[in-house]
C-alpha cells in the first residue's frame, strides 16, 4: 500500500468525497461521507458558535440533558404560535451550561429554529425564567409569541436557541404575527414603538380591517365582527 504522503492532494471538498474510518459500536471499518460528517456536526450540537445554543426535542417532560419539552410533555405537530412555555435543560448539546445566559435573556428576544429547516422558527419573547421546582436539573422559560412559522417537528429533531433582534444595526422594525380565527387578536408588541403601524391580512394575504386598540406599551388588540384568521403585521 501507498504511503499516504504520496497521494495527491484534493482542496475542493464535495458531499460525496468520504473517509476511512471505525464505526461505534461495532468498531467496523467504514467509509464516512463529507456530507453524513456534517449532518452529524451540525445536528447534534457538536459546533460550537457564540450566543447559539442546541437541544433535543422531547415528547416527554424533561426529557434528558440537552433537550427541551413542554409541561406535560407531547408537542409534536403543535404550531410555533401555540408555545407559552419551555422546560430547558441546564445543559445544552454540547454539555455547555446555559443557565446564566438564558437568565440574562429575560424580557428579550429568541429565535427557537429547527435546525435543518431553516423555515421552521419561532420568535419569542422570555418573559421569565426559573429553576423546575421538581427538579433542578431544568429551568421553566415563559415564552410570548412575537412571529414564526411551522410547528414541532418529530421527537428528537435538533433546535438552535439564539438572541434574535430584528432591530439590529438600526434598521426599521417589522414584526409578522400569525393567528387562527377570531373575534379579537392580541398583538404582542415588541417594536419598542408606543403606537407602530399595523397591518391586517386574512390567509389569502389580502388587508382587512379591525378596530385596533393599543392597549398597553406591549401589547395591541383587534376585534372583529366575526372570527377571522390571518396576520398582522407591526412596524
Amino acid at each position: 500500500m501507498a504511503r499516504i504522503s504520496s497521494y495527491p492532494k484534493d482542496l475542493t471538498v464535495v458531499d460525496n468525497d468520504s473517509w476511512i474510518g471505525t464505526s461505534s459500536p461495532g468498531l467496523q471499518t467504514r467509509n464516512f461521507t463529507a456530507s453524513a460528517v456534517a449532518a452529524y456536526l451540525n445536528l447534534n450540537g457538536k459546533v460550537v458558535v457564540g450566543g447559539q445554543m442546541s437541544f433535543k426535542w422531547s415528547n416527554t417532560q424533561n426529557g434528558g440533558s440537552g433537550t427541551i419539552s413542554l409541561t406535560g410533555g407531547g408537542g409534536e405537530g403543535d404550531a410555533f404560535n401555540t408555545l407559552t412555555q419551555l422546560r430547558i435543560s441546564k445543559k445544552e448539546l454540547s454539555g455547555q451550561r446555559v443557565i446564566e445566559f438564558l437568565t440574562y435573556l429575560v424580557d428579550k428576544s429568541v429565535l427557537i429554529g429547527q435546525g435543518d429547516q431553516i423555515s421552521q422558527f419561532g420568535h419569542y419573547t422570555i418573559t421569565s425564567y426559573t429553576v423546575d421546582p421538581a427538579d433542578p436539573s431544568y429551568y421553566i422559560a415563559a415564552l410570548t409569541f412575537i412571529g414564526g412559522n411551522g410547528a414541532i417537528a418529530v421527537e428528537g429533531t435538533v433546535y438552535t436557541v439564539i438572541h434574535f433582534n430584528t432591530s439590529a444595526g438600526g434598521g426599521d422594525v417589522t414584526l409578522r404575527q400569525n393567528f387562527t380565527a377570531a373575534n379579537q387578536w392580541v398583538i404582542a408588541n415588541t417594536t419598542g414603538k408606543a403606537e407602530p403601524s399595523v397591518t391586517l391580512i386574512d390567509t389569502s394575504d389580502e388587508t382587512i380591517h379591525g378596530d385596533i386598540t393599543y392597549t398597553t406599551a406591549t401589547q395591541i388588540t383587534v376585534d372583529f365582527n366575526t372570527a377571522i384568521a390571518g396576520s398582522s403585521i407591526l412596524n
